[in-house]
């Protein structure tokens, strides 16, 4: 048997510090959630009554009347929705009752506790993929593996674990958080795994099956959460395959045991209208779904000061707890 080519013998992966990398997202540039502004409600009342515009009005109206009933009023999120600099948009929304449960993906987690770690988040991918430091970032990797294999320990979801780690960290930053507020307001926030998709995967220590079996927890959580959607909404925002997938799922197991009809509204906010999401969320499951195209950036927050404006105007508005 000849001898093996030492140049073909795999290496250690070198894993860097975090402090060593440029990001691209800082705190400094993140959206402020003002409260309501007055005359901001006539001015999106006076938008006109066709297309966009009137698809965003009835969502906002179907939050605010789910939120007035005491139904879901669930978010799913792709992880660009959280580089843009959102995170305090919703933070708020869930501080006042009107989001029941935030569901995403890996990637979103990951830029969440870099927030929450440093006040900025998002590596430079074209920069750093040619050498093979893209990804490679210690402290990211310890965090967020660890927070699954507590998860594990614990008995509880990915999403939780990762809220609470930032808590018990203390991490500077853990007011820009989504998993943290989650986590202080007992509020489900799922993080729905697909092995090999995120930066966290590429750790050699990372522990597979404590990994699965937290998002799998997760899932079950958010098919309990789908389960109670009848008179709800849910909001798809930015995620163009993994959450449309898991949201089809979960639809299904709730009208397998019995749980879920038709009478709820979807909606689907992105740049552009991908085939899984319009499929998945806006038309198989529900009786009314609506497709809304727009950049995040800009409909995230007048969807945000539409929410709290209009329930302020019916008097159902709470202070952030």
């Amino acid at each position: 048997m000849p001898a093996p080519d030492p140049s073909q013998t795999p290496r250690p992966l070198r894993i860097r510090p975090l402090a060593e990398r440029k990001n691209l997202v800082r705190k400094e540039d993140f959206a402020v959630a003002l409260p309501p502004t007055p005359g901001f409600l006539q001015w999106f009342e006076a938008l006109p009554d066709i297309y966009g515009s009137k698809a965003l009005k009835q969502v906002v109206d179907r939050v605010v009347t789910a939120r007035q009933q005491g139904r879901e009023v669930g978010v799913s999120l792709g992880a660009h929705v959280l580089k843009v600099g959102l995170s305090p948009l919703l933070i708020d929304l869930m501080r006042r009752g009107l989001i029941t449960h935030v569901a995403t993906n890996g990637a979103s987690a990951i830029h969440d506790w870099e927030t929450a770690y440093q006040g900025a988040t998002s590596e430079d991918v074209a920069q750093n993929l040619p050498d093979g430091s893209f990804g490679f970032w210690r402290e990211t990797m310890t965090a967020l593996n660890g927070a699954a294999t507590r998860a594990q320990q614990r008995g509880e979801g990915y999403g939780l674990a990762i809220g609470r780690a930032i808590h018990e960290a203390n991490l500077p930053h853990r007011h820009l958080s989504v998993f943290a507020e989650a986590a202080r307001l007992g509020i489900p926030a799922t993080v729905h795994v697909a092995f090999g998709c995120d930066i966290t995967h590429m750790d050699p220590e990372l522990d597979g099956a404590a990994l699965g079996a937290a998002t799998q927890k997760d899932f079950w959580t958010f098919a309990d959460t789908v389960g109670r959607l009848e008179h709800g909404v849910w909001l798809n925002v930015g995620s163009a395959v993994i959450m449309p997938e898991v949201f089809l799922k979960a639809v299904s197991i709730a009208r397998n045991r019995g749980q879920l009809g038709a009478d709820f509204l979807t909606a689907n906010f992105d740049m552009l209208q991908h085939y899984r999401a319009v499929t998945n969320v806006v038309q198989r499951p529900p009786k009314e779904g609506k497709s809304i195209t727009a950049m995040h950036e800009i409909v995230l927050p007048l969807l945000h000061q539409a929410l709290v404006c209009t329930a302020e105007a019916r008097g159902m508005l709470q202070e952030p707890r």
